[in-house]
């Protein structure tokens, strides 16, 4: 592979864009609480995630009284369309502008369409939580680097759909959760896991008892920051198991990062492999498989055995 690396995967250097990272993490934050406020409970707050369109991000249809709506992010026009089922619309352009400015036109697009949410109005999961109304210290906004991000999510999801396709046991969506930032694809054994700890910043703990309420085998992207410095994709197992971190990878480039009790691969290592896709896979299924031998979970019962086409 070129010193450029694989085209496909484009590069998102975290010094290059963290403070379009950190607008847009406050932007997702506030459309996502939208669904938080307004879509029914489902387990592990599957109802709150947001998906990969073939232009951006979307809550996808959220019901409400007796019509629907949806958001989506385009990183290609760089606008935020809510669109509801009685055929009416808002359009705000996405462009360098403080968070205050936008959760004020976000909501008032809202009220315009005769949308009735009551926002959480300040971000979870961040060790500092401005709230949104008085936040004028993220202001970013790069769309080529936002755009970049949103093409690597495109391809990230297009690598794990078809990982999860090797898998019939209870399973999530491909989905983004706005909160962590990060792409992600949880499998489950089906028995009960211990009571999680919670612990995250700004973060009740029952949201992480929910969320980990059973034992479980996940994976996805995370753009960068805090320990692992670069994006990068992970995977993890809740409960761990004894000696889940020794398991070796075939591919070289992943480690197990003790701090976050995860494996994790540099994505820049990726995009510059022969096979991204390959290594990818090869990655998710290591990580998936330390997890389900050392736990003892029934695979039998669990996995497809039949060929999946790719």
């Amino acid at each position: 592979m070129s010193a450029e690396g694989n085209p496909t995967w484009p590069a998102l250097p975290l010094a290059q864009w963290q403070p379009t990272y950190a607008t847009l993490h406050m932007w997702l934050q506030i459309v996502g609480k939208t669904r938080l406020a307004l879509a029914p409970m489902q387990n592990h707050w599957w109802q709150v995630a947001l998906y990969v369109t073939p232009r951006g991000l979307t809550t996808s249809a959220i019901p409400y009284r007796d019509q629907a709506f949806s958001v989506e992010l385009d990183f290609i026009a760089h606008e935020l369309a809510i669109r509801t089922s009685a055929g009416t619309s808002r359009v705000m352009p996405l462009g360098p502008q403080p968070v205050c400015d936008f959760y004020r036109d976000y909501t008032a697009a809202l009220a315009a369409l005769g949308i009735e949410a009551k926002l959480m109005a300040r971000p979870v999961e961040i060790a500092t939580a401005i709230p949104f109304a008085l936040d004028r210290e993220h202001a970013a906004y790069d769309p080529d680097a936002a755009h970049r991000c949103w093409r690597i999510l495109v391809h990230a999801e297009r690598v794990m759909k078809r990982f999860a396709a090797r898998f019939i046991g209870k399973a999530s969506p491909v989905h983004f959760f706005w909160g962590s930032f990060d792409l992600a694809y949880t499998r489950f054994s089906g028995r009960v896991a211990p009571r999680h700890p919670g612990g995250a910043p700004n973060c009740p703990d029952y949201v992480m008892v929910e969320a980990y309420s059973h034992e479980c085998s996940s994976c996805g992207f995370w753009p960068g920051g805090g320990a692992v410095a670069e994006p990068a994709f992970y995977a993890y197992t809740y409960p761990e198991p004894a000696s889940y971190g020794q398991r070796p990878m075939r591919v070289k480039a992943a480690s197990y990062n003790a701090d976050l009790r995860e494996f994790v691969l540099p994505y820049d290592a990726l995009r510059h492999a022969d096979d991204p896709d390959g290594m990818l896979l090869e990655f998710l299924q290591d990580t998936y498989n330390a997890a389900a031998e050392l736990a003892q979970w029934d695979r039998s019962a669990l996995e497809r055995t039949a060929p999946v086409r790719a």
